[in-house]
């Protein structure tokens, strides 16, 4: 993720998306949703409380459509959304990466199995890969669509960890998935 992405101001947006303003309005909304709520509480709870600012919409260069970085906080593209469903799974996802990150004292996004675990758990636990979503990706598999998603999407973003290669990612991902894939914590069981 970049951080150097300048957030702009204004209501036309050139790119599609929703201008950092509509976003911010958007991120409002979600931070009232249970789930939301559910993960924010729970950080709290793991020591971790977040402040005013810690998720915070801005333009993005990259074709992301947010990103979690220890310390500073949630990003989320406004340029890259255009639904409150999007804003929604997007802080959900970055908030699960912000919860790993509080629970585990020792957690290092450049060790590719850390990275691929925390991913997994995010794809898994967040509802990225519902069956809803992947059949608007154009994903029409019945069986096993859930597993070959949160697969696919963690392959995606260790895509951007300069750390892991492909290999390495795909070796990490394998070797932690059982581990990971059944952790859901903070909730019961996956929602």
């Amino acid at each position: 993720m970049d951080d150097s992405a300048a957030a702009g101001s204004g209501n036309f947006n050139p790119y599609g998306g929703k201008t950092v303003e509509e976003c911010e309005d958007m991120i409002r909304k979600s931070l009232r949703t249970p789930t939301v709520k559910f993960l924010k509480e729970n950080l709290e709870k793991a020591g971790c409380v977040i402040g005013e600012n810690f998720i915070k919409a801005i333009k993005c260069d990259k074709a992301i459509s947010g990103g979690y970085v220890r310390g500073k906080g949630i990003i989320v593209c406004s340029n890259h959304m255009n639904l409150q469903d999007e804003v929604n799974q997007v802080v959900i996802h970055e908030l699960i990466h912000a919860y790993d990150d509080c629970r585990a004292a020792n957690l290092d996004w450049t060790n590719c199995a850390h990275h691929a675990c925390s991913e997994i758990r995010a794809g898994h636990l967040s509802g990225d890969c519902h069956y809803k979503r992947e059949l608007l990706r154009g994903f029409m598999k019945l069986r096993g669509h859930e597993q070959e998603c949160v697969r696919r999407r963690v392959m995606l973003s260790m895509a951007a960890n300069p750390y892991c290669s492909q290999t390495a990612s795909k070796e990490a991902m394998d070797a932690v998935w059982d581990v990971c894939y059944n952790d859901t914590k903070p909730f019961d069981r996956a929602p």
